[in-house]
């Protein structure tokens, strides 16, 4: 009997942790959100009305807390507006399009946190790998499915995606950085790059071999 007493207060204790580890990470959002993506540990805390030792209590270090703010971000904002993106039944272009705004779209009106995510996650990079994989496999399975109704080889799909999700996550970097054009207008240029590239796997089938068979060249200039 006396065991079970203590194992009671150490689940309600693990309970309490979990809870109060969500209630910070909220916190550190709204922190995040009114003073930007550099914002510190004493400012994060001071924030939230509690002192730095009591994040550390909870987190082990800032990249624990990053990592927490990160799930919570993809997990709430990021992921429920690409997935509603990848549910509609549209035409493929459309897809593609929809899917792409709904990642730069989220990240563009989340800056701050975005940032906070990127800059602190630059030196655990298990941590990115995590971001770039989640997104890769959502890439991978919409492939897959589509590529089954048209015959296309599925060998390659899984580098395809990783190819795709590294160049428009790096892009979109570069672009809240600089922003040297319009949102839609980078779209623009995101949706001519990912189309041509999934047009030319379902061209050749998905086989490198029918691939380097063809005469590869650059389509003649258009004067007209």
């Amino acid at each position: 009997m006396r065991t079970g007493r203590v194992d009671g207060r150490k689940q309600r204790w693990q309970q309490h942790k979990i809870d109060r580890r969500e209630e910070l990470v909220d916190g550190t959002l709204a922190a995040i959100r009114k003073r930007g993506g550099d914002v510190g540990m004493d400012e994060i805390a001071g924030e939230i009305g509690v002192s730095k030792t009591v994040l550390y209590r909870y987190f082990s270090d800032k990249s624990d807390l990053t990592r927490a703010t990160m799930e919570r971000f993809v997990e709430t904002t990021l992921m429920p507006r690409v997935y509603e993106a990848i549910s509609d039944n549209l035409d493929e272009y459309t897809l593609v399009r929809n899917t792409l705004a709904a990642y730069v779209h989220t990240v563009d009106a989340d800056t701050h946190v975005y940032r906070f995510i990127m800059n602190n996650g630059s030196t655990d990079k298990s941590m990115l790998a995590d971001f770039e994989k989640l997104f890769a496999d959502i890439v991978t399975a919409v492939l897959r499915d589509r590529a089954f109704d048209r015959a296309v080889d599925t060998e390659g799909l899984e580098l395809y995606s990783y190819v795709l999700v590294g160049g428009v996550q790096l892009a979109t970097d570069w672009w809240l950085t600089h922003r040297p054009m319009t949102a839609e207008r980078m779209l623009d240029h995101l949706t001519m790059m990912a189309w041509s590239a999934i047009e030319g796997l379902v061209g050749t089938g998905g086989s490198p071999e029918r691939f380097n068979a063809t005469d590869h060249r650059l389509p003649a200039r258009d004067d007209s």
